[in-house]
């Protein structure tokens, strides 16, 4: 059995106001790379399980575009970001100016990709980098990558060596949102996923631990 970390109401306020800061900090940048003001909100943040993850982003067979970081410094692990392929393709179209362009017709121009795993990073180190800030740890992210597959065949492939020692993930649920048009509004996925020493060292240093 995994040592699971147990959580509490703290925990989970705590988790929500880093990804309320990060989601400030990727706003300037991401709102540039699109050419157009967009704000960021936090609905929800929660601890699932590996098999929760799975069913959170559709099922094994459904579609996602993903980004996929690994974690080094202080603590250890990985971050997985998710967007349903139209509405990455949405991004994509805008970031690249190539009106023509979507997931479900591959196969895809280096431009394309290099356009998603930018987002991804913008993304991805803006919460990393809240985390950093709070905690004073030294997290660095890897360079990202981005996968475009069935849910079952991405977070396999990316749990297969944390699932050895772990089983909890943070789900950090997050609204892209047009600043004319509050209607127009994307929803994407985090789940980051610390090894459980790095939740004690999380906790430890943000003076809540368990």
């Amino acid at each position: 059995m995994n040592d699971s970390f147990s959580f509490s109401s703290l925990h989970l306020d705590i988790l929500k106001e880093i990804g309320n800061i990060g989601s400030g900090n990727a706003t300037t940048s991401l709102s540039a790379l699109l050419n157009r003001k967009i704000q960021m909100k936090v609905p929800e943040v929660n601890i699932v399980s590996f098999d929760e993850m799975m069913d959170m982003t559709g099922g094994p067979e459904k579609e996602i575009a993903s980004i996929f970081v690994k974690i080094q410094g202080d603590i250890s692990g990985s971050m997985f970001f998710v967007l349903p392929p139209h509405e990455a393709s949405m991004l994509i179209r805008e970031m690249t100016g190539n009106d023509d362009f979507h997931f479900q017709s591959p196969p895809y121009s280096d431009l394309a990709v290099s356009a998603y795993v930018e987002l991804g990073n913008i993304l991805c180190g803006s919460y990393l980098s809240a985390l950093s800030d709070m905690t004073n740890l030294n997290i660095q992210p890897s360079v990202p990558s981005a996968a475009f597959d069935m849910v079952g065949a991405i977070l396999t492939a990316g749990l297969v060596e944390i699932s050895q020692v772990a089983d909890q993930a943070i789900f950090i649920e997050t609204l892209l949102l047009d600043e004319k048009d509050q209607y127009d509004q994307m929803k994407g996925q985090f789940f980051l996923l610390p090894d459980p020493n790095s939740f004690d060292k999380i906790f430890n240093a943000l003076g809540a631990p368990r």
